[in-house]
Order: C-alpha cells, then structure tokens, then sequence
C-alpha cells in the first residue's frame, strides 16, 4: 500500500505555476555491488569528463535562451508600473526561465542517477564556483554549467543507494600530474589541452588525464 503523507506543501511558482510536495516513509533502497568506479572532470569545454575517457557536452540552456530573455527584459522595462501589461510581461519573463532551470535539473538528474547506477565510487574536484564566477567572461558558462547542482545530486543519490561521491581537494594538482607515470609536470594555462609528459612521453587530453588522476584506483597507487 502506500505510504500515509507526513507533510504537503502547495507552493506558487513566479511563472504562474503550482507545484505540490509532500514527504512520505520510504524503504530504503541499496543497489548491488560493483567493482566499477569513476573519475569525473567538471569543466565548461564539457560538462564531465570520465576517467573512462568519455564526454558530457556541456549545458547551454541559458545561453540558448539569452536572446528571448533580453527581448522580455526590454518588453518589461518598457511597461509603466502598475500597468496591468507589467505582470504579463514579468509572468512571460519567469516562465521562460523556469524553463531553463527544468532543463538542466532535468539533464543533471538523468546524468546523475546513471553515474551512481554504473559505479560505486564517483570522485570528483572540489571546485570553488564562487570564486570561478568573479570572472566575467566566464560567469554565464559557469551559472549555466551548475556544478554545485550537480554535486548535491549525485552526493543525496550515493547516499540513498549505498554508493559513495568522494571529492578532491581544489588544490590537488590533477591537470599537472601525469597519470602515466605520476610526474608533476609543471603548472599549465587554460589554453594547454593537450599536453606530453616529459618524464615518460605520454601524450595526454587535459580533462581525460584530469579525470584518471581523481579516480579512486589512480588515488590508490598514489
């Protein structure tokens, strides 16, 4: 049968919207074990990078939407107050985008939850998102990336399943060591993303050696 509600909460959206959640008891869930585990590279060239190799084509749901949002925003700024046109301008404003943050929980859930269903282990870097967004050029691509989002999903979903989300310290040289041999090969601008190792040859993609150096079996040998 299913479960009795503990709490209902009925909330108003700014687009006009009504959302319900309510809390129930649930049993709890624990996948099976696997020997599968992962290292990810968060960036804004890709999304995520695994130690696998693969790429997660970053999100551009705000930037796709910023002409439409700079329309609405010059539509409502030219609506006197107390108009009865100003709401509708600011409604259209919210619901474009309430789209935009749909599509990326929407996007950062489905890659979430195949992330915790493949691997035991995900790590991954423990990125100063504040810090990084004090740049101009690149505050819109990091708002629009939403790593911390992201983050918070795959720790609540580990937690839930029986998996575990290990993060790096910021400081951790991950783009400076090779993840061949275990050099430290220098420090090296964004723009280096390719890179050869110059104690053992090895010829690396920045985010691919990255994402190797935070797996939880490279971290072992270290």
């Amino acid at each position: 049968m299913p479960s009795s509600l503990t709490s209902f909460t009925l909330v108003k959206e700014c687009s006009g919207r009504y959302c319900a959640s309510f809390v129930v008891e649930v049993e709890e869930i624990r996948l099976p074990w696997t020997a599968r585990e992962v290292g990810l590279d968060l960036g804004l060239e890709s999304l995520a990078v695994g130690s696998d190799g693969e790429k997660i084509a970053p999100p551009k749901f705000l930037r796709s939407a910023l002409r439409t949002i700079g329309r609405l925003q010059g539509s409502l700024n030219r609506k006197a107050k107390g108009s009865s046109n100003r709401p509708k301008a600011r409604l259209l404003m919210a619901r474009v985008q309430e789209k935009v943050a749909n599509q990326r929980l929407d996007l950062f859930h489905k890659l979430s939850t195949t992330y915790i269903r493949e691997n035991q282990t995900v790590v991954l870097e423990d990125l100063n998102v504040a810090g990084l967004s004090r740049n101009r050029r690149l505050a819109k691509s990091i708002a629009d990336a939403g790593w911390r989002m992201f983050r918070t999903l795959l720790e609540y979903k580990a937690e839930r399943y029986g998996r575990e989300v290990v993060v790096v310290s910021r400081w951790e040289p991950t783009s400076q060591r090779c993840s061949s041999c275990g050099h430290r090969d220098g420090k090296k601008p964004l723009s280096i993303r390719r890179w050869t190792c110059s104690a053992c040859g090895a010829a690396h993609d920045r985010d691919i050696n990255a994402a190797k150096i935070s797996s939880p079996s490279d971290r072992r040998r270290g």
